[in-house]
């Protein structure tokens, strides 16, 4: 049975999806960014522990201006402690992350040429596995998690293709959160739109 937070997270991604599909004046311009980086694990508590590994994420964007898009997302993440600390290791202190991730997310963009700034935030669910444990806490989380994404960048180029980001995907079940710094290029999905970009 899904627990009360997750209908939440159900209900409020439902309705993201469909205001802005209602709302919609024009047809919506439409990209896929694709994205690898590092990808990183850190517990919510203030200690020297973390995982490293690599992250990838593609989007399915939904440009209604050039301020605001729309983006369902699917990704990966895949973290592991690093074992060069012999007193970690030696207490089993570790901050993991092995999961699939899928969500949606709304990004603000400043529209500046060549280098364009953005936020970005939503809602989204992870199926995998994660491992918390410093000396504050001890959690192991498997199955079906919530999430919540949040996400700085730049848009860079002259069509803005590129992006530079650090992304985060908070996970309060698992009491961690991970992150990424990836590279991401986007490919729109028809001529017209590789001229109009």
């Amino acid at each position: 049975m899904l627990s009360n937070f997750n209908k939440l997270v159900l209900v409020i991604f439902s309705t993201l999806c469909f205001s802005f599909h209602s709302e919609a004046q024009s047809q919506p311009e439409r990209f896929i960014d694709a994205s690898l980086g590092f990808g990183y694990s850190f517990p919510f508590d203030e200690v020297d522990i973390m995982g490293s590994g690599f992250y990838a994420e593609g989007e399915y964007v939904l440009r209604y201006s050039k301020w605001i898009d729309f983006r369902p997302y699917a990704g990966l993440i895949l973290a592991t402690s690093n074992d060069s600390d012999a007193q970690l290791a030696q207490f089993g202190f570790k901050s993991t992350a092995q999961a699939f991730m899928v969500g949606g997310k709304v990004r603000l963009t400043f529209p500046i040429p060549w280098i364009a700034p953005y936020l970005e935030g939503g809602l989204g669910a992870s199926l995998g596995s994660f491992e918390t444990i410093t000396p504050f806490t001890n959690v192991k989380k498997s199955g079906l998690t919530p999430h919540i994404p949040i996400s700085i960048g730049l848009k860079i180029g002259r069509k803005h293709r590129f992006d530079f980001s650090f992304s985060y995907y908070f996970h309060p079940s698992a009491e961690q959160f991970t992150g990424s710094a990836a590279f991401g290029f986007s490919f729109p999905l028809s001529q017209n739109q590789t001229k109009k970009v």
